[in-house]
């Protein structure tokens, strides 16, 4: 077996994987391996468990997620299996340990009150930025599909949205050359291209505007160029701000609309469906965290049936 170096072994598996995935799931796992894998593992030859366990407790103390050091650790597997089908690695099986955290971090969600507070200004002030805040909070979409959301991909008769675009700023690493790309591209998987009903509140103001505006054109900007996300942050942020409200990511607007339909008892596939989640337990895993009352009332209902 000609044994080789995980940086050499990496360098073979890009060139592999780039012919298969989207540019810029690429440029996320050279990201990985320039900032994490190859500075730790680059001149080792075997990744064996011990080595990899303390690679992760060592991430985990610089203050990295257990959610990106498991993203991490899908690349760094991705690469030795790739080694191991060339033989220039022999395989090693991992059981990694993560130290357990004593309570699950709390989703950031809108309050009802402020949910309907930043409705009803955009409502009475409205602007073409202001329609994507909207947006997100009556369908959940993520910021890259909201700033690449063309009018052309709404259908006001119908009273749909079809999500089929993406925009991300992403970092391109070639060779010493850095550089950031904005790119349009499909959604994150084939789930996210999906078809999102409008309330009757949101296509009040989508169907008089569908008269008037270009379908090419996009809906945050109103023109043919697109905001790009970092964008789109700022005037979200500053928008929170001028109303009071908590600070707040702007991924919490998509919590924020899950929660929302979880609470008022939409089933849970429906919402999987309409988040765009590639499987419903993510669905579960995020939104489903039943109270006490909730479990109470539970219990009752299953006695009742029991009594019938």
């Amino acid at each position: 077996m000609m044994y080789r170096t995980v940086k050499e072994i990496a360098a073979a598996w890009k060139e592999d994987k780039r012919l298969y995935v989207k540019r810029s799931t690429m440029a996320a796992y050279v990201l990985i391996l320039e900032n994490h894998v190859l500075p730790y593992f680059g001149e080792s030859n075997s990744l064996h468990e011990q080595a990899v366990q303390a690679f992760v407790l060592q991430k985990l103390g610089t203050g990295l997620s257990v959610k990106t050091v498991k993203d991490i650790l899908i690349v760094l597997k991705m690469v030795m299996k790739f080694g191991v089908k060339n033989e220039w690695m022999t395989y090693s099986e991992w059981d990694i340990k993560y130290p357990t955290t004593s309570a699950s971090k709390e989703l950031d969600v809108l309050s009802v009150i402020n949910h309907r507070k930043i409705l009803n200004y955009i409502q009475g002030h409205f602007t073409f930025t202001g329609l994507g805040v909207y947006i997100s909070l009556n369908t959940g979409m993520r910021i890259g599909e909201i700033c690449a959301l063309k009018w052309g991909d709404i259908n006001a008769e119908e009273g749909i949205i079809s999500v089929h675009r993406t925009i991300e700023r992403i970092y391109i690493i070639e060779g010493e050359k850095k550089h950031t790309e904005l790119v349009i591209d499909t959604p994150k998987t084939k789930n996210s291209r999906r078809e999102i009903p409008m309330s009757k509140d949101l296509l009040a103001i989508i169907k008089p505007l569908k008269k008037v505006v270009n379908d090419e054109f996009y809906v945050l900007t109103n023109d043919e160029r697109p905001t790009e996300p970092r964008t789109y942050r700022n005037y979200y942020n500053a928008l929170m701000e001028k109303l009071g409200v908590p600070k707040l990511k702007y991924h919490g607007l998509r919590h924020s609309f899950a929660t929302r339909c979880i609470e008022a008892g939409c089933d849970y596939k429906t919402v999987s469906v309409l988040l765009g989640h590639s499987n419903i337990s993510t669905t579960l895993n995020l939104y489903v965290h039943p109270n006490m009352e909730q479990k109470k009332r539970c219990i009752a209902r299953m006695l009742s049936s029991l009594r019938k």
